[in-house]
């Protein structure tokens, strides 16, 4: 899978098939099993509405019951408004239970004194507390999508997002996003991290798509030369965690290998995030060949230090490219996929197509649950159930956007391409 075997980018946009899912052949074209993909996102959009359960968006477990033992969380809530929209989009989804979704943002985590969101439900008692730039970018994200779906209460909500953002968390000078404040925003967290600048890329673009407001894809794109910048000087690695001055810290969080949202290391699933997001700031603006540069230089490091037998990327690795934490997630996995196939589209090189073949050949018969419903979380390197990290099957978000991705539109986020599909 190293080869850059290129084809003419106007020919059939790929070659694949299902046999109980989808796998490489030469013969029949992609589309033939993209039906596959549709229905396993409509499923999916179905465990999205469960997770909706008495106007609040809950964790839920291996069974798809709500888990009791875990208060609301901003980044499950969000996630679950932004999937929910996407489903009334594909008309898969009632519009009510999307403004159902989007309401539970505000009932369970705003904060009605100083604005802005907790990441955990207002009335938990988790102390800190904390507003984060993570969070906030979901609710950007949620909000975006819902405009773009026309789901009652999306403009109120997008508005006041996009205000508590350029109030604290942009920050202008270093053109990125600040990390997190306490609740009355008169103390920031001395961190910076590459996660929440990434999905603050994500949804500055599903912002600008709703608003038409140029501003966000400019912001968006000095992220991601930031990032970019700095993943050259590391050999197409991502450092992930900085001090507030921007500045590398390589130690951060070293005690805690399997960490839900910072670990320590290279992170690969990150990089092949990163790179799907590069290639849309490039489809947006074709001067930008920076970008699709480095989304090719990311993926490619990724896959290289990454990819094991009997399949799958690992959670991370140290920056010499020696895996860490094995097990496989399914975010991670269906992010290689989302990338590789919009770096197939956007190059027409061989070799992405191959990859994009790779992943689903090891998500179709280990991740989605045919028993239970939903998708399994995390397995351990034998691609056996595992729970040392996730528990449960919380989100749907990224597999809901996998499956849709050989239907959208490089230049577009995820909504406004179903509304123009």
């Amino acid at each position: 899978m190293v080869a850059c075997r290129r084809r003419h980018v106007a020919t059939t946009d790929a070659t694949a098939v299902r046999q109980d899912g989808p796998v490489a052949t030469n013969q029949d074209p992609w589309p033939t099993w993209q039906v596959d993909l549709a229905h396993e996102a409509a499923t999916l959009i179905d465990v999205a509405d469960r997770a909706l359960v008495d106007g609040s968006s809950r964790w839920l477990t291996d069974s798809l019951g709500p888990d009791a033992t875990m208060s609301p969380q901003l980044w499950i809530a969000t996630r679950t408004s932004h999937c929910l929209s996407l489903g009334v989009l594909l008309k898969k989804a009632h519009a009510d239970r999307a403004a159902e979704a989007l309401r539970s943002i505000d009932t369970d985590f705003a904060d009605i004194t100083h604005g802005g969101w907790f990441d955990v439900a207002a009335d938990s008692g988790q102390n800190p507390n904390r507003k984060t730039a993570y969070g906030h970018a979901f609710v950007m994200l949620a909000a975006a999508s819902a405009l773009i779906a026309e789901v009652e209460g999306a403009a109120d909500l997008l508005e006041r997002a996009t205000h508590i953002v350029e109030a604290h968390f942009w920050d202008e000078s270093t053109g990125a996003m600040r990390e997190s404040f306490n609740d009355d925003w008169s103390e920031t967290e001395a961190y910076r991290g590459a996660n929440a600048n990434m999905h603050a890329i994500e949804a500055f673009l599903a912002v600008g798509d709703a608003t038409n407001a140029r501003v966000w894809t400019e912001r968006a794109v000095r992220i991601a030369q930031r990032i970019v910048s700095v993943a050259r000087t590391y050999e197409w690695c991502i450092p992930e965690h900085f001090a507030a001055d921007w500045t590398v810290d390589p130690t951060y969080n070293a005690d805690q290998p399997r960490h839900q949202f910072r670990p320590p290391g290279v992170t690969p699933g990150h990089a092949v995030e990163w790179a799907r997001l590069l290639v849309q700031l490039w489809a947006r603006d074709h001067t930008l060949t920076w970008a699709l540069d480095g989304a090719q230089q990311l993926f490619d490091r990724a896959v290289r230090d990454g990819w094991q037998v009997p399949g799958g990327l690992p959670y991370t690795t140290t920056f010499e490219g020696i895996p860490v934490v094995t097990e496989r997630f399914h975010w991670v996995q269906c992010e290689l996929a989302y990338a590789a196939e919009f770096l197939w589209r956007a190059t027409g090189f061989e070799q992405y197509a191959d990859w994009r073949a790779a992943a689903w050949q090891y998500i179709w018969p280990h991740f989605p649950d045919r028993e239970l419903g939903g998708w399994r979380h995390e397995l351990d390197s034998a691609s056996q159930p595992s729970y040392t990290t996730w528990v449960g099957k919380p989100d749907v978000y990224h597999a809901l956007q996998a499956c849709l991705s050989p239907r959208l539109a490089l230049d577009k986020s995820v909504a406004r391409s179903l509304v123009e599909l």
